[in-house]
């Protein structure tokens, strides 16, 4: 087979495995990765409402600001004297209770960006807005920290930013016995078996086949972790259970695995707010509860945190259309047995005090997020993965 049919079909070979670019030659010698801990990164995709998923109940400004969308405290479950849960978010709020879940407000960057791609961009690399990366935090800490592809895994058909490296991405799977069966076709083991010492040695082609046969390891290795666990815990009936519900099987397979993402898109409510929000709040809460269910069941639960994040809020004031409009910070949600402080981190969104459009105004911002799991929880160098220092947090 020449270069050239090689690379056309390296590029289509499977929708359950991305091969990585070829930046520059397959050198990396990564470093075992840190420990057996697990950390799921969930996006609300779209840009959750914020306000309208803990809200200020008390907060005059927030019923002056919108009259017709606000939540009542008829539909709330209380937290504390000022701020409670929407009503949809009934197993989340039970986690809450139970000290299991640390919201911290008011999260952000500087300069912040209302596009819904360059917003999850900068989230998803770990840039500043004015910054732009071509790998994502999660392939980096892949790439530096990690002994194979499958140390990362995005539950998905493709592979978004968050999970390449610069040299080495991770796995986007749905499925690993369906993974590992396309990569066992005859087109592969024949690739493979022609590999030579010059093939090994030219810079791109090399690259790829080492990539090649990495990829095609994980999925052996994914699928015998994977194919004799059976998880009793029932899910929802949706595609977003269903990944976190893969996600479960690959953690409590005990799968080397350290990092996952997962996502929910919908969430941008520029219209008819109220009844399709109150509806994708309960899919993630009562979807989110069966996954940790299911991972308390098989001990799990206590070497594994949470993060949910939207890649922005929206704005205070409703829109003509009883909707909400792109906004800047947000809620971040951090789950898991080991918090530090459990219930909110800080103070809520001062309502009195917007920036010049009308925005929430940032506290903390998210890279200190990042930084505190990759330091405190993964134990890795913070640094390398996000290029600078940033504050670590009490959260875990």
């Amino acid at each position: 087979m020449d270069r050239r049919g090689f690379l056309k079909r390296s590029a289509i070979a499977s929708g359950t495995v991305l091969l990585p670019q070829f930046l520059s030659a397959f050198e990396l010698a990564p470093s075992v990765i840190s420990g057996h801990k697990k950390l799921v990164i969930v996006q609300l995709s779209g840009g959750n409402d914020g306000l309208n998923s803990i809200v200020p109940y008390r907060n005059d400004i927030y019923f002056r600001e919108r009259p017709k969308i606000a939540v009542s405290s008829n539909d709330i479950i209380k937290a504390t004297d000022d701020l409670g849960f929407h009503s949809s978010l009934k197993e989340i709020k039970e986690l809450y209770d139970a000290g299991e879940v640390t919201i911290v407000n008011n999260v952000g960057y500087p300069n912040p960006n209302r596009s819904h791609f360059r917003s999850t961009d900068i989230w998803h690399t770990a840039s500043s807005s004015d910054e732009y990366l071509t790998s994502g935090w999660l392939g980096r800490y892949i790439e530096n920290f990690g002994r194979f592809p499958h140390a990362g895994i995005e539950v998905d058909d493709s592979l978004s930013l968050i999970m390449k490296g610069k040299n080495v991405n991770g796995i986007a799977t749905q499925n690993a016995q369906l993974m590992h069966r396309n990569m066992k076709k005859p087109f592969f083991n024949e690739v493979i078996n022609q590999q030579t010492d010059e093939h090994l040695s030219e810079h791109n082609l090399g690259y790829l086949y080492k990539t090649l046969t990495a990829a095609k390891s994980s999925a052996k290795y994914l699928d015998e972790k994977t194919k004799t666990f059976n998880s009793k815990q029932e899910y929802p009936d949706n595609p977003f259970a269903k990944q976190l519900k893969t996600t479960a099987r690959f953690i409590n397979s005990n799968a080397m695995t350290s990092v996952y993402y997962v996502s929910m898109g919908g969430f941008d409510t520029h219209a008819n707010q109220n009844n399709r929000q109150s509806r994708l709040l309960e899919t993630y809460s009562s979807s989110m509860g069966a996954f940790i269910n299911d991972l308390k069941k098989s001990d799990t639960f206590k070497d594994t945190v949470v993060m949910v994040f939207s890649e922005f809020g929206r704005r205070v004031a409703q829109n003509s259309s009883q909707g909400t409009d792109h906004g800047t910070a947000n809620q971040v949600y951090i789950i898991g047995e080991k918090l530090a402080k459990p219930g909110f981190f800080n103070n809520a969104p001062d309502l009195s005090q917007l920036d010049q459009n009308g925005d929430l105004k940032y506290q903390v911002d998210f890279r200190e997020i990042y930084a505190t799991l990759l330091d405190k929880w993964l134990e890795v160098d913070d640094q390398v993965i996000l290029n600078k220092n940033f504050s670590k947090l009490q959260l875990v």
